[in-house]
């Protein structure tokens, strides 16, 4: 398990702030997540995101993408994907519901299994 901040050190009005911090765009991850096997999270020009894409695209496995922004937009929005997800980059890939990885862990896998 990773290493965090236990709530019990976070003073209750931080800890509200960072639970509604972009929650609008985390509670739409987490829709996605539930309704869909595959999910790739990603962001406009990043070309780890373009990779995982053409990966399931080559392999025809149906995906949803959701695009936050690009390098220069919506970094707010994906830092809050960051943070609820605790992983460090983007792409962020799901399968089952399950947080893989990114490109690098997707192009490990046969996700056909």
């Amino acid at each position: 398990m990773r290493n965090h901040l236990s709530e019990t050190h976070i003073d209750p009005k931080a800890l509200n702030a960072m639970q509604s911090f972009h929650e609008d765009i985390v509670k739409l991850t987490q829709e996605a997540i539930q309704k869909n096997k595959f999910v790739i999270i990603g962001m406009g020009g990043n070309p780890f995101v373009k990779k995982a894409r053409r990966h399931l695209d080559e392999k025809s496995i149906a995906y949803k993408y959701i695009e936050i922004g690009s390098y220069l937009s919506q970094w707010h929005e994906r830092l809050a994907v960051k943070l609820w997800s605790g992983w460090p980059t983007f792409p962020q890939v799901f399968i089952d519901g399950k947080l893989i990885g990114g490109f690098t862990e997707l192009k490990n896998l046969d996700p056909k299994k």
